[in-house]
């Protein structure tokens, strides 16, 4: 009954969270709202791959804008070609190539960005080229044994040795600037009101489909091995199980989840830089699940919305002061509301319903015993 009952509120609330991002944003809002509201649902792919891999698997990741870069960039890759036509750049001393690249007095187009001229190589690319440096990442540590603290560390690290190397290779990368001026998509303008519309529903798709996904896995016998496995590491290892191969994979898991937010970042934003790569917007990535509920995908989704709002509202007023509120919120959230706005709901609102929902029991009847009435009542 337990098991029925819990399937039923995720259905409940999955129909609500669609209902609220593919019927009430799109018919209250106007486009530049609507697109805002896009680009803070790219950070949902994130947050909804943190809660897998920090919440259930107790893997705490500070890298992730690692994973969501890669993909930005993967995608902006291919519009960046798509842009830089012999006929778009007829004016560079060296057409054909994208601008950045001819302003660094690059002549030729490195070997490196010729498959990307491929929209079916980039659709790849975008999943691979992520799950294929967080599978590097995660041998190297977690076949060591590196986790907790330490793991944490050395993700943020490499996010800003990334974020170094795509600043360093300005002629490759487009520098601190990244890649920009992105037009279209296989011929069609994403500049567009109308391409932006469309852009949104593509994206609201994509997230429900990865949170049906991650919900497949929290819920299967997976899924409560990662539980075990990040409240007692060792028993499940004593047990015969491989616990590297898993916090392997959910790792691989969270960055495929990133990098497609990356991608259709780019998508609806028009461009791609190292910005998005470094230790801040990998923290704040954090954050959005820590406010949301690191142990609820669906609260993910709403910390992701939820965090970005006020960032937008606050910082224009406030922006040397936001990132001390950005970091004051995580501690606040993690000591005070560990399991964030999911585990307020479940704990105050949820008993709150089922109290003012609950039937009253019918009035027994006139003739009814003593006896009668109360076993009725207690019915």
């Amino acid at each position: 009954m337990n098991a029925t009952l819990y399937t039923r509120r995720e259905w409940i609330a999955l129909a609500v969270l669609a209902a609220l991002i593919l019927i009430v944003f799109p018919a209250t809002m106007d486009i530049f709202r609507l697109n805002l509201v896009g680009k803070y649902l790219t950070y949902a792919f994130v947050a909804a791959g943190l809660v897998l891999c920090w919440g259930h698997g107790g893997i705490l990741s500070l890298g992730q804008g690692i994973f969501f870069g890669l993909g930005g960039y993967c995608m902006a890759m291919f519009l960046k070609l798509e842009a830089s036509s012999p006929e778009n750049t007829a004016i560079q001393s060296t057409p054909g190539i994208p601008d950045f690249m001819d302003w660094n007095q690059v002549t030729e187009l490195p070997f490196w960005w010729i498959p990307f001229k491929s929209f079916p190589f980039t659709l790849a690319a975008v999943i691979v080229v992520p799950v294929v440096f967080a599978y590097i990442i995660g041998a190297a540590m977690f076949k060591r044994r590196v986790g907790g603290v330490y793991f944490a560390i050395i993700t943020q690290a490499i996010a800003a040795i990334l974020t170094i190397l795509i600043i360093g290779q300005q002629g490759y990368t487009g520098g601190v600037n990244g890649i920009t001026d992105l037009r279209t998509l296989l011929g069609w303008d994403i500049r567009t009101d109308s391409a932006k519309f469309i852009l949104y529903f593509v994206n609201a798709a994509l997230l429900i489909v990865v949170l049906l996904l991650g919900q497949a896995v929290r819920v299967s016998k997976f899924g409560r091995l990662l539980i075990a496995m990040r409240d007692k590491e060792d028993r499940v290892r004593f047990s015969g199980y491989s616990v590297a191969d898993f916090k392997i994979f959910i790792f691989c898991l969270a960055a495929a989840f990133s990098a497609i937010g990356g991608a259709m970042f780019t998508l609806q934003v028009g461009f791609m830089s190292p910005s998005f790569v470094g230790i801040v917007p990998s923290i704040e990535m954090v954050i959005f699940a820590a406010v949301g509920g690191r142990l609820s995908l669906f609260g993910a989704v709403y910390g992701a919305l939820i965090v970005n709002w006020a960032k937008t509202s606050f910082s224009e007023s406030f922006p040397e002061l936001w990132l001390f509120a950005m970091g004051g919120l995580f501690i606040a959230v993690v000591m005070a509301f560990p399991n964030g706005l999911a585990g307020l709901f479940r704990s105050h609102v949820e008993p709150l319903l089922a109290k003012l929902t609950r039937k009253s029991p019918p009035p027994p009847a006139p003739d009814a015993t003593p006896a009668e009435a109360v076993k009725l009542a207690a019915e």
